[in-house]
């Protein structure tokens, strides 16, 4: 007849924790960073355009004009930024592929001493990893995988990287600046507009800094304060530049 075996209370235990455990990790940092890049430039500069030509007296609808311009510019700049730097990062990866992929035809050798030396950093002695090397000797694909990843430390980039990139630092660049601009719509007087943007921006700061602390692992409050001091003194400089240069 037969037996089946059923484990210990302790052992069932770690089976059903270890089939329900399930880790979660923060996958979408390139796109957060790139928010945070839009964000934060299209806080700060024009919010500081529009403190500056306060300063210097300008009406509201030419602070909005000079404003509306400013993001279209900047969104632009910014996004074709983030595409260059996204089409680089994927060049220099494909530049760094081609090269493993000849030196494991040419020297295999070679590579597969610094697979061992890889490895061996990692305290694992030559009779455990020389499987491990001979193992991957038989499968390219995954020897050439493995080189990219520990010997170069890169990642496969998303093939659709560099545009996403470039709409999302634009699109989230002409967000952050709509905001200092918000109070120059409704208020003709710019004295009046620029203590409602004041508040505003400086609000949203507060917001977005907390927000990218969250998101990076930093201390959120300490990220909130940060950011939106960074915004204050910018917009204070343009501001007493402006009345400065004005006389």
């Amino acid at each position: 007849m037969a037996t089946i075996s059923i484990p210990e209370s302790g052992e069932k235990t770690d089976a059903l924790l270890l089939k329900h455990h399930k880790e979660k990790h923060f996958t979408a940092g390139e796109v957060v960073r790139d928010i945070i890049i839009g964000v934060s430039d299209g806080l700060t500069v024009p919010f500081a355009l529009a403190a500056g030509l306060s300063g210097a007296n300008a009406s509201s609808s030419i602070i909005l004009t000079a404003g509306i311009a400013e993001v279209a510019a900047g969104a632009i700049s910014m996004g074709l930024g983030g595409y260059l730097a996204a089409k680089s990062e994927a060049d220099h990866y494909a530049r760094e592929l081609k090269r493993e992929q000849d030196e494991i035809v040419a020297v295999p050798d070679t590579e597969a001493a610094e697979v061992a030396d890889i490895l061996a950093e990692y305290g694992i002695e030559p009779h455990e990893y020389t499987p491990v090397v001979n193992a991957l000797r038989r499968k390219p694909q995954a020897w050439l995988d493995f080189m990219m990843k520990f010997e170069l430390g890169l990642e496969k980039p998303d093939p659709r990287r560099a545009l996403e990139s470039a709409f999302t630092i634009a699109i989230a660049y002409i967000i952050g600046g709509i905001v200092p601009l918000f109070p120059y719509m409704f208020i003709k007087e710019a004295g009046e507009a620029v203590i409602a943007s004041v508040v505003i921006t400086l609000i949203a700061l507060l917001i977005f800094g907390y927000a990218k602390g969250y998101f990076t692992g930093s201390k959120p409050f300490r990220s909130a304060l940060q950011t939106a001091l960074i915004g204050a003194i910018a917009s204070a400089a343009a501001f007493g530049m402006a009345k400065l240069v004005q006389g």
